[in-house]
């Protein structure tokens, strides 16, 4: 399994991925490798290191036997504890597919909102100059406007309340 697993990371393009993601992934991901890296040399380091233990040397040492003797006991009856990682790697995969399914959720959410913004854009390029702008492509636009100006017209109410307060007066010189 760890041959796949480390020819896998050597494939992937890490400055590529880096610049895809945010920020705070990127500083996630990059602690993780360099925790792995620290922990992979640590292993190596303890796998190099002499693990015998020469009994014989502290016979001669201490004085009491006895201990010696219980130590050497314990020692060459110890054996490591085994865990089961089925519930870990469970656990793990779980996770895996939650963020699987959560950025395939975003790309289908970004792609939908590029598409709005596309035709956005277009709708931008292909639409006519203000100064070309009439009353009727207003009209024809925002329909809903019409019956409030029909009605001021009527009253002959020429100033939109509250504009100047908002806005201020904005004079074209001519």
């Amino acid at each position: 399994m760890a041959t796949p697993v480390r020819s896998a990371a050597t494939k992937i393009d890490w400055a590529g991925l880096s610049t895809k993601l945010k920020p705070e992934t990127v500083a996630a991901i990059n602690a993780f490798r360099r925790r792995h890296m620290d922990l992979t040399k640590t292993v190596a380091d303890l796998k190099e290191a002499n693990t015998s233990i020469d009994f014989e040397h502290y016979r001669r040492i201490l004085k009491n036997q006895k201990v010696v003797a219980e130590a050497e006991k314990a020692f060459k009856s110890f054996t490591p504890a085994t865990y089961d990682l089925a519930e870990q790697l469970r656990i793990i995969k779980e996770q895996e597919s939650k963020a699987v399914s959560a950025a395939e959720a975003t790309a289908q959410k970004v792609a939908g909102e590029l598409g709005d913004l596309k035709k956005l854009l277009t709708n931008i390029e292909t639409a006519r100059p203000l100064e070309q702008l009439t009353i009727d492509d207003v009209a024809k636009a925002y329909p809903e406007l019409m019956p409030t100006v029909d009605k001021m017209v009527r009253r002959h109410q020429w100033f939109v309340p509250g504009y100047y307060e908002r806005f201020g007066e904005f004079v074209v010189g001519f």
